[in-house]
């Protein structure tokens, strides 16, 4: 992953990151919401996803979900790919992200937000890093640091930890792991 064309103010920070915040709708989920019959919920992650998260974590990076719904499927992802902090029914994404770092050794100064739509986009703003989707919407685009070329749901949140590891020198050998 290339970084070359990165402000020198972004690769910085970039470098600095110790915890990345994942929205769930839209993000570690194409946005769609699925419902069966008797109105349970049904939610789709990508695996290609998932395997960034860990290797932030082999990395030393925490991970955080904070999504505006409440699921027991996010709760069981997030248990399976052991995401440090989530927080679910949080639609003040700035103000759960207060609250994250007020109870934690973290700061805005070392956190990464990727999020899609308009309740990200204070929590976007306020992070050393903000990114977002392709498919998200025209403000948050706009606004962001880095906007994936993949969609959310698709492998957006693998290239945002891929660009964090690449930032701080760790991708290449994790690439050489798997060589």
């Amino acid at each position: 992953m290339q970084l070359d064309n990165f402000p020198t103010s972004l690769r910085e920070a970039l470098s600095n990151i110790r915890l990345a915040v994942f929205d769930v709708d839209g993000i570690l989920t194409d946005g769609r919401l699925n419902f069966l019959a008797d109105g349970r919920e049904v939610k789709s992650f990508h695996t290609l996803d998932g395997l960034g998260i860990k290797l932030l974590h082999r990395c030393g990076i925490e991970t955080a979900i904070i999504t505006g719904r409440r699921s027991p499927q996010v709760e069981q992802r997030a248990e399976a790919l052991g995401i440090t902090y989530l927080r679910q029914g949080r639609e003040d994404k700035l103000v759960a992200l207060d609250e994250l770092w007020q109870t934690s050794r973290h700061s805005a100064a070392d956190t990464a937000y990727i999020g899609d739509d308009l309740p990200d986009l204070a929590a976007i703003r306020a992070c050393a890093f903000g990114a977002c989707v392709p498919n998200g919407h025209p403000l948050v685009r706009k606004e962001a640091d880095w906007c994936s070329s993949a969609a959310g749901g698709k492998g957006a949140a693998r290239e945002f930890c891929e660009l964090i590891l690449a930032a701080q020198g760790k991708l290449s050998a994790i690439y050489d792991e798997y060589r």
